[in-house]
């Protein structure tokens, strides 16, 4: 096999390159082991010295063909997102391009504009090479609107024919200089211009055969096959057809496959040959089905890619949960504080709040612990944290410190929350104090109370929580069950950013 087009060294990685002659070349198992081989050595090519979104559609085109739709996509995807992202006007951006759009068919807008906007940046830059790619990709796209998919179009054949006959007059070398005469002369037997059709196909032919691209190969016999049908020469117009359609069924190439079949099967008609005509049509059907059952896994495989990362993304965000959350209560834990806080602490003081910040502490909670044992005092930290929670709002952070302290951030959106804190602690204490604890420890000696201290901004948590624990000190030093606010409360609150 030839080295393959120049324009490729340097974009892409040798391997790549490799990949695409055996494909080209039918020897599709050597192709399939040496794509994955290709992947698993490059995977994400961050820093790597190729061009990074000729590289993804160069091997989303490859992943295609494949059969490997769900690939394909992801891949034409990420490219597609790089390209957007830069704005450059450069030989490797309107390669890409080209590319990308000639993956899609041409059956869309979007493809056709690729297309033309890669051919545009390559006549801007002055890059030879680089315009004789994009000019065969978009002559052959037109051209597949109408061969391939059967669209009626004169318009079509015509801007496909101007496209090839350039790349041809650059006097590029390759594949893409047979590929073109195989192309143009498809186009020419449309047009009726049938012994330029002929000249063009014969001469792809010889370079193609001697290359071992199979895909020119095809092309240029399906040209040959239609211009011996136009001259009722069917007999060899039927040979033609048949080694077009074995090319094409070696490198799979779907469509060209359903499209040369129709042909075959006409030509067959034509003949009398009703078994050909059978075994012409199978293969079409069986192209079709093809084609549906790779779009149809390739559905499957992106659903069940779907499913599966929503699956992974729910579990992450349970596990992050938990992490966050206190087992016995339900309420964040100090990790869930550190978490969270900041950022109420920050919304409160940009929105001109007073943040408060209301340390408690279980009052004989020991005694509990002893004197009921330990599922007991684990029963009243349960029933103290649905306390907090009837007496807090929902926007509040209520946290479980540790043991059996508690930490309550108060959300404050207005200027009016000078006295929110003290207001809310002293709410709290006397929810605690009043509650029928019997229901829940049954008849003991000295029921839990709390104290608490209480302190407002800066709306820096380290500061806050220090400020309540030295007046939660003075609660726990003052006998227990009441409230202590920090004597630094009148502080102002820390400007927005």
């Amino acid at each position: 096999m030839e080295q393959d087009d120049p324009l490729l060294a340097g974009q892409i990685p040798e391997q790549d390159r490799h990949v695409r002659l055996l494909l080209d070349s039918g020897l599709i198992e050597q192709c399939e082991a040496a794509f994955d081989d290709s992947v698993a050595s490059a995977p994400n090519l961050v820093g790597s010295e190729w061009n990074r979104p000729i590289v993804l559609v160069h091997r989303a085109i490859l992943a295609w063909r494949l059969g490997r739709i769900s690939l394909a996509l992801e891949l034409a995807a990420d490219a597609w997102t790089e390209l957007d992202a830069d704005k450059h006007r450069d030989p490797e951006t309107a390669h890409a391009l080209s590319m990308l759009g000639y993956l899609l068919e041409g059956h869309s807008a979007p493809a056709l504009e690729l297309l033309s906007r890669a051919v545009r940046i390559a006549r801007d830059v002055g890059d030879a090479n680089t315009l004789a790619h994009c000019l065969l990709r978009e002559g052959m796209t037109l051209a597949s609107r109408v061969l391939v998919s059967g669209i009626s179009l004169e318009r079509y054949l015509s801007e496909a024919l101007e496209r090839l006959d350039e790349v041809l007059a650059l006097e590029t070398e390759g594949s893409t200089h047979r590929r073109a005469l195989a192309g143009s002369g498809r186009v020419l037997v449309e047009l009726a211009e049938v012994d330029e059709a002929q000249r063009r196909a014969t001469e792809a032919i010889v370079d193609a055969e001697r290359s071992g691209d199979m895909f020119a190969q095809s092309i240029a016999n399906w040209t040959l096959a239609e211009v011996h049908r136009r001259r009722s020469l069917l007999d060899l117009g039927r040979t033609m057809a048949s080694r077009a359609l074995h090319q094409a069924e070696t490198i799979r190439e779907t469509m060209l496959i359903n499209r040369i079949s129709t042909d075959l099967a006409s030509i067959c008609q034509r003949l009398g040959d009703h078994v050909g005509e059978s075994a012409a049509l199978r293969r079409a059907v069986r192209a079709g089905n093809e084609t549906i059952h790779i779009l149809q896994e390739g559905l499957g495989q992106a659903l069940e890619q779907r499913r599966i990362a929503i699956h992974a993304q729910r579990k992450a965000n349970a596990a992050e949960a938990a992490a966050l959350r206190d087992p016995l209560t339900g309420l964040a834990n100090r990790l869930g504080l550190e978490r969270y806080a900041p950022g109420l602490l920050e919304r409160s003081a940009a929105r001109g709040g007073i943040p408060w910040l209301l340390l408690l502490d279980v009052d004989w909670f020991k005694d509990v612990n002893d004197g009921a044992g330990h599922s007991m005092g684990d029963a009243a930290l349960r029933e103290v944290a649905s306390l907090l929670r009837a007496e807090c709002r929902a926007e509040d952070l209520i946290c479980r410190w540790a043991g059996d302290e508690f930490v309550v951030v108060l959300a404050a959106y207005s200027a009016d929350s000078r006295a929110a804190g003290p207001a809310v602690a002293e709410r709290i204490r006397a929810a605690v104090d009043g509650h029928d604890w019997r229901q829940v420890l049954g008849e003991i000696e000295r029921r839990p109370t709390v104290s608490i201290g209480a302190a407002a901004g800066p709306a820096r948590l380290d500061e806050l929580f220090t400020a309540a624990d030295v007046a939660l000190y003075r609660a726990k030093h003052g006998g227990r069950n009441r409230v202590e606010v920090d004597d630094s409360e009148r502080r102002e609150p820390l400007p927005a950013e």
